[in-house]
């Protein structure tokens, strides 16, 4: 057998000196390694299935309404305190983080509450059918052991873990509206507050009658929702059942800008300010869309927000203005990233009914949804975060998966994971009729555009559809 003897210099495998470091003959950059990216996109496609994995947005039902939950209002000082009335005149302050009641108002008012806000800290307002704004303290209406010999001693409850005498208190003023009261909003600054039915009035917490009222020469249906500007308190934005969106300026004390919406259904349910961007706000359309305006240019939106496949009743900005929460008929939740209007994060369960009111915590780490079951629900902003102490490490690797995430985003497969979302059958069975029925009136209006006459003039951005006219 021939045997052939490979010799190799020592000079080339072995320290040139004692002490000196063994020479290497490969690249020891991982970046330059050969399955780098493969490598790396195989973290990301992983970390996008345990991010899906662990999407457990859930937390806790604030139970004790007997009714379907109408409105949320965020108490100004507190991150975990929000009060809520519902459809048979109940208000109640919760506690979120401790999951009890501060204070609770049993018939406030006669039938539904339409309209709830803060004063201060300490005071509420509240509106509804029965055509009366009251003004509640929450510190009168704690409820008390019924085991404690006085009155003095109070402390917060949960129900029903105890029993707990509850008394009616007083409110602290009622202003007697006319007609039924749609929405109501208090001022930033000053002692004022504004109500909607068929006109915007201005009140002045010392006296009992309205001291300015806001009209529109073209409007004769009902106010259905209004907001006080959080930058400029003196602009307050309105919203009415005949599709028209008004802007008012109660120094001067008239309507500044009024525009109708296009469609039959364009009715808009909810508005809410952007907090960073003080001429940005957000409406909630019966539509089934979310829009964005620029006040300076309400000619056209500058986002349209599609998801939602049935009416939607609220929305609400988180403080950090990168994001919004609206609530619809078709019973879910989403939170929606400012900018893009597609692929929000969808929450249901299977138990709520159709979502009514929506808020985020001052925080913007948790969302709270109203619905007619009754019930007042948390959920975590961000559906894989972890509740609890993060250590450094586990900070660091949820960083690294961050990057990684964003970093693939645009991959076919990771992509598809980071969109894919769970929801009901009825719902994703009438998002599919839905987007056949928009096709269809697409391709109408495409032909209709090229062989008629009358479609060379219609407008092809879908933008410049929604508003029509501009009211004077």
């Amino acid at each position: 057998m021939l045997i052939h003897t490979l010799l190799h210099a020592p000079s080339s495998h072995l320290p040139a000196r004692p002490g000196d470091p063994t020479p290497t003959h490969r690249n020891l950059d991982p970046l330059q390694h050969p399955f780098a990216r493969a490598r790396e996109r195989i973290r990301a496609l992983n970390a996008a299935k345990m991010e899906r994995m662990f999407s457990k947005p859930f937390i806790a039902a604030l139970e004790g309404h007997a009714d379907a939950v109408e409105v949320l209002a965020r108490r100004p000082d507190s991150i975990t305190d929000i009060a809520s009335a519902s459809w048979d005149g109940e208000i109640i302050v919760h506690n979120a983080g401790r999951r009890t009641h501060l204070a609770k108002f049993s018939g406030a008012h006669q039938g539904k509450i339409s309209g709830l806000c803060w004063a201060d800290n300490q005071r509420i307002l509240s509106c509804g059918v029965d055509q009366n704004i009251k003004m509640w303290d929450i510190r009168q209406g704690t409820s008390l052991d019924s085991s404690e010999a006085g009155p003095s001693h109070v402390r917060p409850f949960s129900f029903p873990r105890r029993l707990f005498t509850i008394w009616q208190p007083k409110p602290l003023a009622v202003f007697p509206g006319k007609g039924t009261l749609h929405s109501i909003d208090h001022h930033s600054a000053d002692p004022l507050f504004a109500t909607s039915s068929t006109i915007v009035q201005i009140w002045d917490e010392t006296k009992s009658a309205p001291v300015m009222d806001l009209t529109f020469s073209t409007s004769a249906e009902s106010v259905t929702g209004l907001r006080f500007n959080p930058s400029e308190p003196s602009v307050l934005a309105s919203v009415g059942s005949d599709r028209t969106f008004i802007l008012y300026d109660i120094r001067t004390g008239k309507a500044e800008q009024a525009y109708r919406h296009a469609g039959i259904r364009m009715k808009n349910n909810d508005l809410s300010w952007s907090p960073t961007f003080p001429t940005s706000i957000l409406l909630a359309s019966e539509d089934h869309n979310l829009y964005t305006f620029d006040i300076r240019r309400l000619g056209t939106p500058t986002h349209i927000y599609k998801a939602h496949v049935s009416a939607v009743m609220s929305c609400d900005w988180s403080p950090t203005g990168t994001e919004f929460v609206s609530g619809g008929w078709d019973r879910t939740v989403r939170i929606w990233k400012e900018g893009r209007g597609t692929h929000p994060e969808v929450y249901h369960t299977k138990r709520m009914q159709r979502v009514l009111a929506t808020a985020f915590t001052w925080d913007a780490r948790f969302v709270l949804s109203g619905s007619d079951d009754g019930n007042v629900r948390v959920w975590k902003a961000n559906a894989s975060e972890k509740l609890g102490v993060v250590t450094a490490r586990e900070r660091s690797a949820m960083e690294y998966r961050n990057a990684l995430k964003e970093r693939w985003k645009m991959d076919a497969e990771v992509g598809k994971v980071q969109r894919s979302r769970h929801i009901p059958k009825p719902v994703y069975k009438a998002a599919q009729l839905k987007r056949t029925m928009e096709e269809a009136q697409r391709v109408k209006e495409e032909r209709r555009r090229r062989h008629t006459r009358a479609g060379e003039t219609k407008p092809k951005a879908e933008r410049k559809k929604v508003v029509i006219a501009e009211q004077s």
